[in-house]
């Protein structure tokens, strides 16, 4: 059980992480919002938005200029909450 539970969560994550890192390539590629990279990029933007939100509203107290850090953030956080929940579960299990 321990076991599965884990895997789930480091799958999740992984999910995630590589549609945010995807986001993040595509964003130089999709101009046009109804081309299929467009359409795409649309979905992945809906599916990442929950994680990258917050890390935006966070950076713009900050001056970081013309580069979003934000995804860069929302990935660095969302591996270590990973870490930190499969280290709780296999203290607690």
């Amino acid at each position: 059980m321990k076991s599965i539970l884990i895997y789930a969560i480091y799958m999740f994550a992984e999910i995630i992480s590589a549609a945010m890192v995807i986001r993040a390539l595509l964003s130089w590629f999709a101009r046009d919002p109804y081309s299929p990279i467009g359409k795409i990029y649309g979905a992945l933007i809906r599916f990442t938005e929950p994680f990258v939100a917050p890390c935006r509203r966070l950076l713009s107290r900050f001056n970081t200029g013309m580069i979003d850090f934000s995804l860069f953030l929302a990935l660095i956080l969302l591996q270590a909450i990973t870490n930190l929940l499969i280290r709780l579960i296999v203290i607690i299990f």
